[in-house]
């Protein structure tokens, strides 16, 4: 069982920046593939980013590449998500997401990840 804990949300102008942390319990969190997702009122949830479990690999979605960056700090069991030039679309709860074992459809499916955390919301002003 793998316990994942978001912190960092909150309200910032467009244009502003944030940083998500994701803390999790385990500490075989290292092995674990990382992802961000996001769920906005009245929407689906949608794929932000992912991280392989050595930081090598990384993915985003077209609408956040080349202003959100996935990391990851293996020796304190966190991922982050820094998000730059935000927009009001991206308001949203932002969910992190945990798995040992990356199975199909893959990184940017919701299926494919088996821990989540509670989400930390990130509002976006115009």
């Amino acid at each position: 069982q793998v316990q994942l804990v978001e912190s960092g949300g909150g309200l910032v102008q467009a244009g502003g920046s944030l940083r998500l942390s994701c803390a999790a319990s385990r500490r075989t969190f290292s092995s674990y593939a990382m992802g961000w997702f996001r769920q906005a009122p009245g929407k689906e949830s949608e794929f932000v980013a992912a991280i392989a479990w050595n930081g090598r690999i990384t993915g985003y979605a077209d609408s956040v590449k080349g202003r959100f960056t996935i990391s990851r700090d293996n020796a304190r069991n966190t991922v982050y998500l820094q998000m730059n030039s935000l927009k009001p679309e991206d308001t949203a709860v932002y969910y992190c997401a945990a798995t040992s074992t990356m199975v199909p459809p893959g990184p940017s499916s919701p299926e494919s990840y088996d821990y989540w955390g509670q989400g930390t919301q990130v509002t976006v002003s115009s």
